[in-house]
């Protein structure tokens, strides 16, 4: 990354600039106040609840979803908050999605919230939510970012129910057509259309009507005609009714569309409908945080591995490390891996703080510009992005580390490392998962007649397992099973099975960050000092778990080089290898699993329009990655199969897709 004038496209956003002297906040950006002298939490209660059909339309459901048009300073998701968390009736899950092109920082958020609470606008437990919210507040980048909440702020209980906020920060014209959900209410919340037209432009209204679930409502306090009319042309059935405060009407609307509405079979259906039953093949990384997703979410969880115990695989190494990236085009691999990298922070950071798991959330150096001249490695391509890395030059980077790097670094703010084997161990323990070692899955055998279980066999065609629903994360079995089980698995397309070796010893390291580059090294709290990895194809010299000593040379060799350690004269070397599996394009295979039979002909110009088989997901080819892949991973799971907004935009969806190979063969092919 070091490069001399090179220019990163970056995904930062501007914060919003944000008047508090007049009283009622006022947004210098737009030149409008964020809500009227009446107040927000009131307002939000009149207009977008009460304007809605809210509480009582969520109430006895499992999941209720609402779109927003204008996060603001977040008053109205507080409301719907504080409404559903007061409400015995609510729903098990309420998602709430969001859209704001310039997002507040934490700072402006309390000092607005707290302006609610002294006005006594706000209902009970306003603080604690308030700072729950600022607490998870993500950084100002654009993209989806998911944040989950229980029923209590505070409260570790999963049956009070949970929240998800997906905050989409970035332009709306160009995020809205990429949110893939469907949407029980909309809250219409631009500042006034005069301020801010984009937010209210027709073309934008129209796109509701993708989004729209077949009994949606929406609520805005603007009375605006080409409001109402482009509610109308979305297919909204539009009505008045009286406005809060100083507004004398407000607008709700209902979706009255006829329109036959076709979701691609890439994309899902439907919440599932079935018994919530499932098998999991593989005990590593990927396949204990779906099982743990899913049994969170009522399923009851089988997980089956060939090895006698979980976490045999590179899951069973004493520490992996967890960062994004940063490229100078923010393409589909860079947004891909910082979604990812998130999402594995907010998934390990309470797992590491309250000590249930080894690992540290202290930063992460990842150091670039190895080899270049003094002058060339105190130049950065960037100085890193806002709340998510941090250009440093080599002095303050090896400062940092307290070794000597060989270069100048990214310091990923919320990059670390943790102990793989125990997010497994504690993922697993799960109530809901039960596990199931020496399963050699050879076969999958697809329901038939009214039958809507999968069988899974062993090498003897005997069953091993059944369930409606089977979650593939056999790492590196996967590209054998898919083999096994014939041509609907082989458009997985090509995969790379390589083989890492690791290597430790006990020494007095001054290490204090995890530090990678080419190679990387960890300081566990046990006095090991862990470096690696070394990684070379498999073939019929290396198919072996056996340590190989030119291996070991090759990460010692890395490891000084990288931060000038090595160990003692006379240090006795351990260290552990693996196999892991990979796409040429180093992404993973997430999603439902693609089905051969094509006939009729479908479209196969994007990897959406593949049908797939119900009730078969593939979760693979993490790579050396799997840390950052699973969390997310699991999430995207839920989503599918609930029907619940997905945490990552189309594209991106599109990216991670099994079909993607399949439909990179016909674009050649024609």
């Amino acid at each position: 990354m070091v490069v001399s004038g090179a220019a990163l496209s970056s995904p930062a956003l501007r914060p919003a600039r944000i008047d508090f002297s007049g009283g009622v906040p006022r947004s210098l950006d737009h030149d409008d106040i964020y809500h009227p002298k009446g107040g927000a939490q009131a307002q939000a209660r009149h207009v977008f609840l009460q304007g809605n059909g809210l509480p009582q339309r969520w109430q006895g459901r499992r999941q209720f979803c609402i779109l927003e048009t204008g996060f603001g300073l977040g008053h109205n998701f507080l409301a719907t908050w504080a409404a559903w968390q007061a409400d015995p009736q609510r729903c098990d899950e309420l998602h709430y999605v969001s859209l704001e092109l310039h997002p507040p920082g934490p700072e402006d958020l309390l000092r607005a919230h707290e302006i609610a609470r002294q006005d006594q606008d706000a209902p009970a437990g306003h603080e604690q939510r308030s700072r729950a919210l600022v607490t998870a507040w993500p950084p100002l980048l654009s993209g989806l970012h998911t944040l989950e909440f229980t029923g209590h702020a505070t409260s570790t209980d999963r049956g009070l129910g949970r929240v998800f906020l997906t905050l989409a920060f970035g332009d709306a014209r160009h995020l809205l057509p990429k949110i893939v959900g469907r949407f029980d209410a909309f809250y219409l919340d631009g500042f006034a259309p005069k301020a801010n037209p984009e937010m209210w432009d027709p073309w934008l209204l129209r796109g509701m009507a993708r989004l729209a679930a077949p009994d949606a409502t929406a609520a805005t306090w603007s009375v605006a005609q080409p409001v109402r009319e482009g509610l109308k042309a979305a297919g909204f059935a539009v009505e008045g009714a009286p406005g809060f405060g100083a507004k004398r009407d407000m607008t709700m609307a209902h979706f009255a569309s006829l329109a036959p509405r076709r979701t691609p079979a890439g994309r899902p259906q439907g919440p599932w409908t079935g018994e919530r039953r499932a098998v999991i093949v593989g005990a590593g990384l990927a396949g204990a945080l779906a099982a743990q997703a899913l049994a969170q979410r009522g399923w009851t969880c089988t997980v089956l591995d060939r090895a006698s115990t979980p976490a045999q695989g590179a899951s069973g190494n004493p520490a992996g490390l967890f960062h994004g990236v940063l490229h100078r085009e923010d393409g589909v691999h860079a947004r891909l891996h910082r979604h990812a990298a998130l999402a594995a922070a907010g998934y390990y950071g309470p797992l590491i703080r309250s000590g249930t798991v080894p690992g540290g959330l202290d930063g992460l150096l990842a150091v670039r510009g190895e080899g270049s001249t003094a002058d060339e490695t105190d130049r950065l391509e960037s100085q890193g992005l806002p709340g998510y890395a941090e250009g440093q030059t080599r002095t303050e980077a090896s400062l940092l580390a307290q070794a000597s790097l060989s270069g100048p670094a990214l310091h990923f703010l919320q990059g670390g490392w943790v102990d793989p084997a125990a997010i497994v161990r504690q993922a697993l323990a799960s109530p809901g998962v039960r596990f199931q070692g020496n399963a050699r899955v050879k076969a999958l055998r697809a329901p038939v007649n009214d039958d809507p279980t999968w069988s899974l066999l062993d090498e003897a065609g005997r069953q091993l397992a059944h369930a409606p629903l089977v979650v593939l994360a056999a790492g590196g079995g996967l590209p054998v099973l898919a083999h096994d089980v014939g041509r609907d698995l082989s458009a997985l397309g090509p995969q790379e099975v390589t083989r890492g070796q690791l290597t430790w010893f006990t020494c007095n390291s001054p290490l204090r960050r995890p530090v990678t580059g080419h190679g990387y090294a960890v300081a566990l709290p046990d006095g090991r000092l862990l470096c690696g990895a070394s990684q070379q194809p498999v073939d019929a010299q290396n198919q072996t778990d056996r340590l190989r000593q030119e291996d070991h040379s090759w990460n010692l060799a890395r490891l000084h080089t990288l931060t000038g350690l090595f160990p003692a004269e006379g240090s006795t070397l351990g260290g552990r290898a693996s196999w892991r599996v990979q796409t040429p394009d180093r992404l993973p295979l997430i999603g439902p699993a693609p089905r051969a039979d094509l006939s009729p002909p479908v479209r196969r110009d994007q990897p959406r329009f593949i049908p797939r088989h119900p009730g078969l997901f593939i979760i693979g080819a993490l790579g050396s990655r799997g840390l950052i892949w699973a969390p997310l991973a699991s999430r995207l799971l839920c989503a599918w199969l609930d029907a619940t907004p997905m945490p990552l935009e189309a594209d991106l969806l599109d990216a991670l897709d099994p079909c993607r190979w399949s439909v990179r063969q016909s674009r050649r092919a024609a």
